[in-house]
């Protein structure tokens, strides 16, 4: 997909491309920019194939072209999004600019503010969902009782979720996107990795743990990827192994321990510091990689 931009007074630029194609139940769950397999010419003939269609409908904001791209090369025009999309945030880091901002100045009348397209490392983003991966993708509920995202440089996590929420039937069961930055693709995918190992949430069930099983198949590292990734690598379903499960009973005792040494704390003081005891999780994640 071509991220484009036009604006009030003429202009219409593309932001480049973001590969989409790892799709569960036909839902994106992996979006990353550059696409791998792009090559320079056709990213012009794609981003100006883009422009065109912008222009052809007198588009004026933020949208987004997508096309498949067949084995030889040829693409096809798919469908225009006449929107910002979930996976805005991969074009964002690796062009600097902030299609958000842009989008509010192009309503207000005024001319956009980026200049020409300069590509800068490599974005990857996942999507958390609170789902079962091992049922069929189906949506899950509960509490978040432990919301605890990584940190660090190159990691963004948008999201509207909190520690202490409860993720009901009522909503979409997104409960944030992950994205990541460096300066090359495998540096990029080392870092989700590493995002994903340090990211606990529990009370719910959450993809998680497949994500993260996801950025070691050989398709996705590759680049290799096509709409039927995930029901080619797993056509009986996903399950979670063994050492996962190990995991996750880890993280569960991790918890505990937290909890009682907050209580403990509290109760050799007689009173809350506000002190925040150290993480046991990220010791855990780096004990069972």
């Amino acid at each position: 997909e071509i991220q484009v931009l036009a604006d009030q007074k003429g202009r219409t630029v593309h932001l480049g491309e973001r590969e989409c194609s790892v799709q569960r139940r036909h839902q994106k769950v992996f979006e990353e920019a550059p696409g791998p397999t792009m090559t320079p010419e056709l990213r012009d003939a794609m981003g100006q194939a883009a422009i065109a269609a912008a222009k052809a409908v007198d588009y004026v904001g933020a949208g987004t072209v997508e096309f498949l791209l067949a084995p030889s090369g040829e693409f096809f025009f798919l469908e225009m999004n006449t929107r910002i999309q979930v996976e805005h945030p991969v074009t964002e880091l690796v062009t600097g600019v902030d299609i958000v901002r842009e989008q509010l100045r192009i309503a207000q009348g005024e001319p956009m503010s980026c200049g020409d397209l300069m590509l800068r490392g490599h974005a990857i983003e996942v999507r958390l969902y609170a789902e079962d991966a091992a049922n069929g993708f189906l949506p899950a509920i509960g509490p978040l009782a432990v919301f605890r995202p990584p940190e660090g440089p190159g990691i963004r996590l948008d999201t509207g979720v909190r520690e202490g929420d409860e993720v009901t039937p009522n909503y979409d069961p997104m409960l944030a996107k992950l994205i990541v930055w460096a300066p090359s693709r495998p540096e990029a995918l080392q870092k989700m990795r590493r995002a994903l190992e340090e990211f606990v949430v529990l009370g719910t069930t959450t993809n998680l743990r497949f994500l993260r099983e996801l950025c070691d198949e050989e398709a996705v590292v590759s680049g290799a990827t096509t709409t039927t990734t995930i029901d080619d690598l797993w056509p009986n379903g996903w399950s979670p192994s063994p050492s996962r499960l190990l995991e996750d009973a880890s993280l569960l005792a991790a918890s505990a321990a937290e909890q009682f040494g907050l209580h403990r704390r509290s109760a050799s003081t007689g009173q809350t510091t506000g002190e925040v005891a150290p993480n046991p999780f990220i010791t855990l994640q780096r004990r069972y990689p």
